[in-house]
């Protein structure tokens, strides 16, 4: 692991993800702060009015251009390799092509929806054999589909518990967004560090990425995000209190079909406040293969 010195940030980015289909998406929303204590501010799109996955790509290789920049984006950076009894069983169980590490699955992702735009990742759901271990939409649930569980959200279970990563349909259908953010960390792969699964010797790059989980850390300050909860401006600054913000202005409004910046803006907060503590850059050795969530402190390094 690298020493706290080392990951000093000059730019934090919260990045509340979409994985559905199209070129431009009302859910995706991007918050940025600087080091100190300043409300993160609101990140406008280039067209003005909808982030692209792509675009949002376009800004974080932007800004890490001039300064290094911690950016957090909402979705699940891999997918289980355990069973419930903790043996080894890999990304995709049976499966004898199964990738063997993080940057195999991201680039099998992206291949296999090659021909999708907009990092859409849906086409895997169409495989022959890989298609089985999901849940898809149009009642396409898979016969090797399991509620399996990274180590990392049964840690984060005592507080809030993430959705199963290999479901893609309904509310908690988290699995779409996760299959096009694999393609953006494939594409991301050669310019930034991917924590906590690159090694040590890409550290010095000027953009670090990492998974959140914004309904974590409203919860860690003790507000449920449901309902519309986490967009009420009381909340939001409750929230932002607890990770050693300012508070928002008496006119914000959290805009998005689920209240989105919201989650960015908490984000960009926490992850500048868990930056600054070591305990949360020290992860099982699992990790290394399944990712984890930043800001979920592990009982056991």
């Amino acid at each position: 692991m690298a020493h706290i010195a080392e990951r000093e940030f000059e730019l934090f980015v919260g990045i509340d993800w979409s994985g559905a289909k199209g070129p431009r998406q009302p859910g995706l929303s991007v918050f940025a702060a600087g080091p100190g204590n300043s409300v993160p501010e609101r990140v406008f799109p280039p067209d003005g009015r909808y982030w692209s996955r792509l675009a949002i790509l376009d800004y974080l290789r932007f800004q890490a251009a001039k300064k290094r920049v911690l950016a957090g984006i909402d979705f699940a950076f891999a997918y289980p390799v355990s069973d419930g009894d903790g043996s080894i069983c890999g990304y995709f169980p049976g499966y004898p092509h199964s990738p063997e590490t993080a940057h195999d699955l991201w680039r099998l992702i992206d291949r296999l929806n090659a021909d999708r735009p907009d990092l859409y990742g849906g086409g895997i759901w169409d495989h022959p054999q890989l298609g089985a271990y999901y849940n898809a939409p149009g009642g396409r649930r898979g016969t090797a589909f399991a509620s399996r569980r990274r180590l990392a959200e049964q840690v984060a279970r005592e507080v809030k518990s993430p959705s199963p990563t290999f479901n893609c349909v309904g509310p908690a259908g988290v699995g779409t967004g996760s299959l096009a953010g694999m393609r953006a960390l494939h594409q991301l792969s050669s310019f930034a560090h991917i924590w906590p699964f690159d090694n040590p010797d890409t550290v010095s790059r000027p953009l670090h990425l990492v998974e959140i989980f914004p309904s974590y850390y409203f919860a860690l300050a003790g507000i449920k995000p449901v309902n519309g909860a986490h967009g009420e401006r009381e909340n939001i600054n409750q929230a932002l209190a607890c990770f050693g913000s300012d508070s928002v202005s008496a006119d914000f409004q959290a805009n998005g079909p689920d209240h989105d910046e919201a989650d960015a803006l908490i984000s960009a907060a926490a992850l500048r406040w868990f930056s600054a503590q070591s305990d949360f850059w020290s992860v099982p050795a699992d990790a290394r293969a399944e990712g984890w969530i930043f800001g979920v402190k592990s009982a056991t390094p």
